[in-house]
């Protein structure tokens, strides 16, 4: 699966708009993908403001901080980070509103998106003949890219929920699960040589019920089979860590991938 098939006609921006998949990217995701799932529930319950409400206000900071990160010419860890943030929460209010307004089942969520997974997932290979996040370095790419993760973030909260509540496995059994299959995921690749661009698509996907166990473990009560630190505890906590690492990459630039396509003039 080629991963920096740039043609000239194509390529709207030379440098690449995502960081390098390195630990400090998984960190940051799994921290995101955590803190999607108890911001949710703090602004929507802790805070009183209601389950739309928060979802209004979830998808405008959205919109706007997509437009400023298409506007940007290359990736900055802030602004990168902080859409991945705001899709985490927005993804997750999607669900929620599906299952708690609308009366949807969490198998049928858990099913519905991940055929839109698969579809765009086909678009985009069909279009751009790559899923390599090496190559977002044109609009396009980029639009399929962040409607992908959003999806993820929308099909995690769904599959953690249903196996953890819904099946009553639990949320400290889930997180072993869905950490376990990470971990066969990570010796696929590395011993049996699982394609590079599957495999971090396959554990992208996994790390959103991950975090979505580990969120709700940390901050539901006890008789529910969490550990009951609350939401604002685990917000504040993984926020502060959250933003250190993505302080220490912005002053460090040692996610940066500043690739161009080859006879491309760097703009």
């Amino acid at each position: 699966m080629p991963i920096t098939d740039v043609t000239p006609s194509s390529v709207t921006n030379a440098w690449s708009k995502v960081p390098e998949v390195t630990i400090y990217f998984w960190v940051i995701k799994i921290l995101a993908t955590t803190v999607g799932e108890t911001a949710a529930d703090y602004i929507n319950i802790t805070l009183g403001l209601g389950l739309q409400s928060t979802t209004l206000v979830a998808v405008i900071l959205l919109a706007v901080t997509l437009a400023a990160q298409f506007m940007v010419s290359r990736y900055i860890p802030a602004l990168y980070w902080w859409t991945v943030l705001l899709i985490s929460v927005t993804g997750t209010l999607i669900t929620d509103n599906l299952t708690d307004v609308f009366g949807v089942p969490l198998a049928m969520s858990t099913a519905v998106f991940s055929i839109a997974l698969i579809a765009v997932f086909t678009a985009w290979y069909a279009t751009e003949r790559t899923l390599s996040i090496h190559s977002i370095r044109t609009r396009r790419r980029e639009a399929f890219y962040w409607l992908a993760i959003l999806i993820t973030f929308a099909l995690g909260t769904a599959a953690g929920d249903l196996i953890a509540e819904k099946l009553a496995v639990g949320y400290a059994a889930s997180l072993g699960i869905f950490a376990a299959i990470i971990a066969l995921i990570a010796i696929a690749h590395y011993v049996l040589r699982l394609n590079a661009v599957v495999a971090f698509w396959a554990a992208y996907i996994v790390t959103r019920p991950l975090g979505a166990s580990l969120g709700d473990l940390l901050t539901q009560p006890r008789d529910s089979g969490g550990l009951a630190f609350g939401t604002t505890v685990t917000n504040v906590v993984f926020l502060v860590v959250m933003v250190a690492l993505v302080a220490f990459l912005s002053v460090t630039t040692i996610d940066r991938v500043e690739q161009r396509a080859p006879g491309e003039v760097r703009r």
